[in-house]
């Protein structure tokens, strides 16, 4: 049950003066809740700025163009002329030093005269600007009279906002869900918060929403920073209750002997690179401990990680239970299926693949054979975990591309079977923090050298207006006999966009080389992509036309060449990805970026690191420098959790402390049931990680 102290905040927006229905769907969209927007929503909707309203220049020092606020003598008013209602109300004032106009539009007459009475002295706080060499002010944010001067904000916060809502309507909201906050526990470690300098939880919420002064808004500052703690402890409590309630039930020893792992291995074209042994070493201690495992494989780019997965996968069938590979894609499962497929043949391993197109009676044959405990290893999409895929001894759950998948489903797979390992594999290299952040309840391994053999990557950046000179390049490779990817960010032109669509540029480069093109998008059927991804394999086509659905496992060793168009609009991981379906074969292999000019900052300095580099976990942490933590891991699409509050770029260095601190706390508080573990609770559900209470009432 929810602390009933938190009730208030969870209220929903509509219970607050002023907000109807129709500002109930404004709210929704400005802070992301679909299924209604609520008072904790908004109090974590923080501010991004100030206006400063301290300074009171006379009317000579007013700079134009900055928000002034005066003490000024309302000298004359000027309504507009009878019929012509679009023509400003005029209202001339003055001081000792000068002279302003304010300037409303669509303005009440009775409402001028109320706020700005002819002959009375006024102090006015807006925006400046000269019109026709006079100094002005279009709507002043606000208007008091001398007596009420402690009615004026001096500093007020800015908000971000979404189309319908001002800026006034709110901070009008975010006020008054600030005066219902109610007395909550302290749970933050008093010596740690006081060597902070931390304010309490309520005064560091009135810092950042009333400000005395716009440092008060910083993220660096001790309010905000006291908040990011908050939500970064939040996040380790809840991920090591997970953990703990993941190792809770014992695991079963899972390894046998090794026999089936040293014939694949000998099997191998090649040899096992360090860091393969190493992570297969790991993955095997772990099969045979008797808590069950949970680790995370991070592999830089064709690092090798099928051949991981599968002599994992070998260490349980050797013991005589299955194991499942998920794959978040079509594609990328029966890529898994062919790098697997030869070598199980060779070994006598027993493979399926299930995926949303198996159908019929091939499906049903298969799914009795998977229940009869006659397939080992079954590799496939989300389609693994449903209604009727019944394993005869699930032991071990492989997730590929892990941020594709909730938590959920990766548990629904675990739920397959008894007390099931777990490895978690990336193939984008995930920054230091953010594995702290998001997968600090995992083991991890890490596949750093590339296989051998691995070619060297040419990485150069042309601009699009030389799209001609590239047409061309590509026409000579063709005729030395290589193969080529051409890659664009959309399906289709759409309205808004001048994109290059993959659909137009087939056509275009068809007019070039013929029946050589192909064409491969996400909206094609899995029959048809399949069709299109073979073709080229095979070599039937030369030059394939794609969007990002080949950006994770899709191996032709012949393609050596990538041209990706526009590639300032897509982010560094997801051009590390693409750049890594070429230089698998013995060719040398170029990539070749694309771009519109002029090139924004950011998309700058993307570029020239990708020009720099190949190493996939040097990329990952220019990309979090870059693009912040959401878009990295692609939380803003996955629904994985992103922060309201702390930022990893200011914050990361809390995320050790708070780990530590997490850790300590149920150690010796496994339950949470002390005065200081009952705060803690009251935490979680503040930050909305309660799934990891319900854990805690389930052990």
């Amino acid at each position: 049950m929810r602390p009933t102290a938190l009730n208030p905040l969870f209220a929903e927006v509509t219970t607050l003066a002023g907000v109807g229905p129709k500002l109930d769907k404004l709210y929704r969209r400005l802070l992301g809740r679909e299924d209604g927007a609520r008072l904790l929503d908004l109090l974590f909707h923080l501010p991004t700025g100030a206006v400063d309203r301290r300074a009171r220049p006379k009317l000579a020092e007013v700079v134009p163009g900055q928000v002034a606020t005066v003490t000024v003598h309302v000298d004359r008013h000027r309504p507009p002329p009878p019929g012509r209602s679009r023509a400003p109300y005029l209202i001339y004032a003055s001081d000792d030093t000068g002279d302003l106009v304010l300037t409303y539009f669509a303005a009440r007459k009775d409402f001028i005269d109320k706020i700005l009475p002819v002959g009375e002295t006024r102090i006015v706080s807006g925006t400046t600007a000269l019109y026709d060499g006079m100094l002005q002010m279009v709507h002043p944010d606000r208007v008091v009279a001398e007596s009420e001067l402690d009615k004026l904000p001096l500093v007020e916060p800015v908000y971000p906002l979404t189309e319908g809502l001002s800026l006034y309507q709110v901070r009008k909201a975010v006020d008054l869900t600030v005066a219902r906050l109610p007395q909550l526990p302290e749970w933050q470690d008093d010596a740690f918060r006081k060597r902070e300098g931390f304010p309490p939880f309520a005064d560091a919420i009135k810092a950042l929403h009333r400000p005395a002064e716009p440092s008060d808004l910083a993220p660096e500052g001790p309010a905000w920073s006291r908040l990011a703690y908050d939500e970064l402890l939040a996040g380790q409590l809840a991920l090591m209750l997970v953990r703990a309630n993941l190792r809770r039930p014992r695991g079963r020893v899972s390894a046998g002997d090794g026999s089936l792992r040293a014939k694949i291995t000998a099997a191998l074209p090649y040899r096992l690179t360090g860091s393969q042994a190493r992570a297969i070493s790991e993955i095997a201690t772990d099969l045979e401990k008797p808590e069950r495992m949970l680790r995370l494989l991070q592999g830089d780019v064709g690092s090798g990680k099928t051949v991981v997965a599968l002599l994992a996968a070998a260490a349980v069938i050797e013991a005589g239970r299955q194991a499942a590979i998920m794959a978040p894609t079509e594609i990328l499962a029966r890529q898994h299926l062919k790098t697997v497929a030869p070598l199980a043949a060779l070994v006598g391993l027993r493979v399926a693949i299930l995926t949303g197109r198996e159908k019929g009676r091939e499906r049903a044959d298969m799914l009795a054979r998977l229940a009869a405990g006659e397939i080992d290893l079954l590799i496939g999409t989300h389609a693994l975990f449903q209604e009727g895929v019944d394993f005869h001894d699930l032991a071990l759950a492989v997730v590929d591309e892990q941020h594709r998948f909730g938590v959920h489903q990766r548990l629904a797979l675990a739920q397959k079977g008894e007390a099931v390992d777990v490895l978690v594999m990336t193939a984008t290299p995930i920054p230091r923090t953010l594995v702290l952040t998001y997968f600090g309840d995992m083991d991890m391994s890490e596949l750093r050298e590339k296989p051998a053999g691995r070619q060297p990557i040419d990485t150069r950046t042309v601009p699009l207006d030389r799209l001609d000179e590239v047409v061309d390049a590509v026409g000579r490779a063709l005729s030395d006999g290589r193969q080529v990817y051409w890659v664009c960010p959309l399906v289709e032109e759409s309205e808004t966009s001048d994109l290059a669509a993959a659909g137009d540029r087939f056509a275009d480069l068809a007019q070039h080389f013929g029946d050589r093109v192909g064409l491969v998008h996400g909206r094609m059927k899995g029959s048809e992509k399949d069709a299109a991804m073979a073709a080229f394999a095979s070599g039937d086509t030369r030059l394939l036309v794609a969007t990002t659905v080949i950006e994770v496992g899709v191996d032709v060793p012949e393609a050596t060449v990538m041209v990706i168009e526009h590639a300032e609009r897509f982010g560094l991981a997801q051009l590390h990805q693409l750049r890594g379906r070429v230089g698998r074969g013995a060719g040398k292999s170029t990539c070749l970026l694309l771009y519109k000019t002029p090139l924004g900052e950011t998309a700058k300095a993307r570029l020239a690191v990708m020009r720099e580099t190949e190493d996939g976990f040097r990329i990952a942490e220019e990309d979090l420098r870059l693009r912040g933590e959401g878009d990295v891991l692609g939380t803003r699409q996955s629904g994985l959790p992103g922060f309201k509050v702390a930022r990893l770029e200011v914050h990361s260095k809390f995320l050790q402390t708070a780990r530590d601190d997490a850790a300590l706390t149920l150690a010796r508080d496994p339950g949470l049931t002390s005065e200081r573990g009952e705060a803690l609770r009251t935490l979680l559900y503040l930050f909305e990680r309660d799934e990891a209470i319900r854990l805690l009432r389930a052990g």
